[in-house]
């Protein structure tokens, strides 16, 4: 017999969503900010002129300032109001969780419940101001260093520049909030989707342009759509794969009766780490690339320009560095946001315990074991996602580019918006139920 849960499923269709009033508020809401966000990547800062920004920026966008433009949504290459993007926010985040592992204080604080994580928050929203103002230093100051950019050099522009620029990560900030709190699914990683999804549609469009022109032959073009699509179903496949033990919680007894003990499961993603180790790769390897193309390479030594022209995108060692980054931080990253003594503990206090294991340390041990297998196979899956983007345009010579990370974020952030839409879809339609059943329970009582 088919649960409740899925009965509701079956019965999700379009009269369900269209009678979901408080739903499609939130997905209105959703829209107008997100919105808002598009319309503030075109509101160039003052004092800059376009075209020798154009100019410039065409030159660097392989480094990681192409990285952080992805991210922002274009707003990098316009040098708009919110070319920081909302990556000091993610990036303070980041900083933060790997402390609350160091520092004992926060770690109390992390254990302390929705108190602790509000004062966590307002600790990364400082952070996030510290970031943002350093990170709006150094724009505002190298863009002055080239003097055909800044239409009129000076205090007052590095001044004017760094109360934009982080004005403008505090305000997608809250837009971020505002989403997560009123509209549907988590706002930060909405505002990044919307950003890369917003340069898909001209990217695609280059890519035909090429075809057409005969710049790319019609198989190499194929080529790329069996890999886009090979890429996406690769990335739905691993990010909903699971590795669920068996959790048993022994009999109890309630007066004389004697009830059951209860099972469930402690589901471990494969893929705990998420898209962090692809953007903590990408940024280290493109970081010392963007630094020399704005330094003078002629003084450096040979060996050094020899690294640095061996760090190129398609490059064997910039490919094999980025392999290996990649899988170094989704092991440190998963041993930073999951800690199985602490799960054990849980398990334990609660009464619960996987069955042939002992509660404790063995516990913790068997659980770290699983962990680790498990992350090894997401680590693969991450390198091969990653890279295959990357051996088709060294192969094939091919401009277009959607990385691995940009997909994973996308891919990722659709698969939690459209569960999150099918949770207020079962909500409404079980709570609809309820009513009905109370109706049929009343008019049965009047009789």
């Amino acid at each position: 017999m088919a649960s409740a849960a899925e009965q509701l499923a079956a019965n999700l269709n379009f009269s369900a969503f269209s009678k979901a009033e408080d739903l499609k508020k939130r997905i209105w809401f959703t829209l107008g900010a997100l919105l808002v966000y598009r319309l503030g990547t075109y509101i160039p800062m003052p004092g800059i002129d376009p075209e020798a920004l154009a100019q410039a920026f065409h030159q660097q966008s392989t480094g990681i300032l192409g990285l952080f433009n992805m991210f922002a949504g274009g707003a990098v290459g316009r040098m708009a109001i919110f070319a920081l993007g909302i990556m000091p926010y993610i990036s303070a985040s980041i900083i933060i969780q790997l402390m609350t592992s160091v520092i004992p204080s926060l770690e109390a604080l992390k254990k302390e419940g929705e108190q602790g994580r509000k004062v966590i928050n307002q600790y990364t929203r400082y952070g996030t101001v510290l970031l943002a103002t350093v990170q709006a230093y150094g724009i505002a100051a190298g863009l002055q260093s080239t003097s055909s950019i800044v239409t009129n050099p000076g205090a007052f522009f590095i001044l004017s520049s760094v109360i934009t620029l982080v004005g403008g990560t505090m305000f997608l900030m809250w837009i971020g909030e505002q989403i997560t709190a009123r509209g549907i699914g988590n706002g930060i990683s909405l505002i990044i989707f919307a950003g890369i999804a917003a340069n898909l549609p001209s990217a695609l469009a280059n890519l035909l342009e090429l075809g057409r022109t005969g710049a790319l032959s019609t198989a190499i073009i194929l080529i790329v759509a069996v890999v886009v699509v090979v890429c996406i179903a690769g990335v739905v496949f691993f990010e909903r794969a699971q590795r669920r033990l068996l959790i048993q919680y022994p009999k109890r007894q309630v007066g004389n009766r004697m009830f059951q003990g209860d099972t469930s499961h402690l589901p471990l993603k494969l893929n705990t780490a998420g898209v962090i180790p692809p953007i903590f790769a990408s940024s280290l390897l493109l970081l010392p690339v963007t630094i020399a193309n704005f330094s003078d390479t002629s003084s450096l030594p040979g060996w050094a320009t020899a690294i640095i022209a061996s760090l190129g995108h398609g490059r064997p060692l910039y490919m094999l560095l980025y392999a290996g980054m990649i899988a170094f931080f989704a092991f440190f990253y998963t041993a930073i946001v999951f800690n199985p003594k602490d799960t054990a503990d849980n398990l334990k206090k609660h009464g619960g315990f996987i069955p042939g294991i002992r509660p404790g340390e063995r516990t913790a041990d068997y659980i770290d074991y699983v962990l680790t297998r498990i992350t090894v196979v997401g680590a693969i899956y991450l390198v091969v996602i990653c890279l295959l983007p990357e051996i088709l345009i060294s192969a094939a010579g091919i401009p277009f580019y959607l990385g691995g990370t940009s997909l994973l974020i996308v891919v990722s952030v659709t698969m939690d918006t459209v569960a999150q839409v099918q949770g207020h879809l079962l909500a409404h339609q079980y709570e609809g139920l309820v009513k009905k059943a109370k109706l049929r329970g009343g008019r049965r009582g009047t009789r």
